[in-house]
Order: structure tokens, then sequence, then C-alpha cells
């Protein structure tokens, strides 16, 4: 049953991966040609000399972004099918379709949006290449302690359940999260590096646009993937009158 979930989540991970390549090639990759610009436009004016181009623009904003973007989509549906597996049956009574969309939803807040209030996305031209190392290790950082402190509260409100009820655990343990969160992100350096002349519109379309490819890769999943687990598991979810659980 899993391994049989696990393609489903793969399925649901490609298709979502060909939108998403279709969205960033048509609304983000102006905008990267933009900041790319702007850096070369510096660079010139501060006497630097240009970079060699090992790779073609054309080729990165073509078949690079799409194999960066379907490999990652891929990845991510077939983690997201093994969380499912884990989590239907043993949390809730809600159908595949509901409990795929409830996983989608936390993990769009807890992998992408609590992350991005701390570290935007950035054009490639932004930012100091001798800093990426620490950029890089304090994003998946975010990440990380988003995700644990999101399962942690999911915990929180099982136990608080049999003495708050289900909705009253729910808000307690939600703002728990957003407490803890804030106080980790307070307490996490800031980074800003971006230029005082950098276009403030080409900063923010890029970081809309970042997010909007987020939206779409967590939305289709969510959707796509309940659709094809229903199938699989509706029928002895309906018999049995309540959802499956997996072993």
């Amino acid at each position: 049953m899993v391994g049989n979930l696990l393609l489903r989540g793969m399925l649901a991970g490609l298709i979502a991966g060909v939108l998403v390549f279709a969205f960033a090639h048509t609304f983000g990759e102006p905008f990267v040609n933009q900041a790319i610009a702007f850096e070369e436009v510096t660079a010139q004016a501060a006497g630097e000399a240009s970079e060699p181009e090992i790779v073609s623009r054309a080729t990165q904003a073509g078949l690079g972004l799409f194999t960066g973007v379907i490999a990652y989509s891929v990845a991510v549906g077939g983690l997201f099918a093994i969380v499912f597996a884990f989590v239907q049956g043993r949390f809730s009574n809600l159908g595949a379709r509901g409990t795929s969309a409830v996983i989608a939803v936390a993990a769009f807040i807890a992998v992408v949006v609590v992350p991005s209030i701390k570290y935007p996305a950035n054009p490639p031209a932004v930012g100091n290449p001798d800093t990426i190392g620490v950029r890089t290790e304090l994003f998946f950082l975010m990440i990380v302690v988003s995700i644990a402190a999101l399962v942690a509260a999911i915990a929180l409100a099982r136990r608080l359940t049999p003495w708050l009820g289900a909705w009253n655990a729910a808000i307690a343990a939600g703002l728990a999260y957003v407490v803890f969160i804030g106080l980790v992100q307070y307490l996490l350096p800031p980074i800003n590096e971006v230029p005082e002349n950098f276009s403030a519109m080409v900063l923010w379309h890029f970081r809309t646009t970042s997010i909007g490819m987020h939206v779409i890769l967590w939305g289709v999943l969510g959707l796509v993937f309940g659709a094809l687990a229903e199938r699989k598991v509706g029928v002895a979810a309906k018999l049995r009158g309540r959802a499956p659980a997996f072993h």
C-alpha cells in the first residue's frame, strides 16, 4: 500500500512540477533577467570584468530550470505520500482528500511561509557570494525548526484535547507554535544584503513569484494526490466507515 501511494505521490509531484515550471518560466524568469542586468551594470560601473558565462541563460531558463523543478517536485511528492501514509487514519477521521489537503496546507506554512518571513527569496544577483553558505544554513535551519515546532504543536493539541476539547486544543497549540516561531525568528540573525539602488518592484515581483511557485506545488500535490489516493483507499474506507490505517 505504501509503495503504491509513493508512486501516486511522485506522479502528483510530476504534474505539479510541470505546472510550476510553466509558471516560473513565464512569470519568474523576466525578473531574474532584470536582476542579472542590474548586476552587470553594477559590475561595469565598478570597473569589474564580466565573468564568463559557463551555462547560457537560455539553458538555465529552459532545460536547467525544468530539470531542477521536476526533480524537486517529484522528490517532494514522494515525501508527501510517505507522510500521508503515516498520518491517514491515525490522527483524524478525514478521508484521503481531506488528509491530503491538511498536509499540504500545513507543509506550505511550515516549509514556505514561516522560513520566508525571516529569510525571503532574493534574485540571483542580490547578495554577497561570500555569505551564501551562512544564508543557506540559516534558511534550512529555519525550515527544520518550523517543521519540528509544527510536529510538537500537533502533539500538544492531542494532549490537550481531553481537557480543552479539540477546537480549543488546536487554538492553544497554534498559539504556542506562533509564539515559539516568533521567538526563534527574533533570535536568529537577520540578513539584509539587497543593494539600496536595487529595484523594489523587481524584488517584490520576484518574491511573490517565488511564493506563487510554492502555492502551485503544494496546492496541486494536496488536490491531485488526494484524488489519486482516494481511488486506492476510498473503497476500504467506506466499507469500514472510517479512514483506513496503515501499518
